[in-house]
């Protein structure tokens, strides 16, 4: 199963962003195929929080169209949501440690323990941080495009 990071859902949806038109067309072809794809619940509050934000786009998405985004991509009929279970503190801490993680760097060691504890085989991702995390296959789907 393929799982999307945050940067790949702010491309596809900002249509200002020099990576739109290939993001978009990722996101496009994970939600028409019939095979599961997922997203991480974090990397959908930190698209909100993003996608939102005044001093990182001007102008902002306005909060409605965010929620309608977010919305679109949970009606694909594959996707799944990947949330923590019991079994996330354990995965969490061992990653937390392997990885040397301080400070905010924690963010994506949850989505790193989230992808592996859901059986994730490829994380999509423009974020070279997660290769502090061996343990999951990242992939940046946008080069070579």
């Amino acid at each position: 199963m393929i799982a999307v990071d945050t940067n790949i859902l702010v491309y596809a949806h900002r249509e200002d962003n020099l990576f739109h038109a290939v993001a978009f067309k990722c996101m496009e072809h994970l939600a028409e195929q019939p095979a599961a794809w997922s997203i991480p619940w974090p990397c959908l509050h930190e698209f909100f929080s993003i996608a939102t934000h005044p001093k990182i786009y001007d102008p902002p998405t306005p909060a409605p169209l965010a929620i309608d985004q977010i919305d679109a991509w949970l009606e694909a009929p594959s996707v799944i949501l990947l949330a923590e279970t019991a079994a996330h503190w354990p995965a969490l801490k061992e990653l937390l440690v392997a990885g040397r993680v301080a400070g905010p760097m924690v963010h994506d060691a949850r989505i790193a323990a989230l992808c592996l504890q859901h059986g994730v085989r490829e994380l999509w991702s423009c974020d070279r941080d997660f290769g502090r995390f061996p343990p999951l296959r990242v992939v940046n789907p946008l080069v070579g495009s």
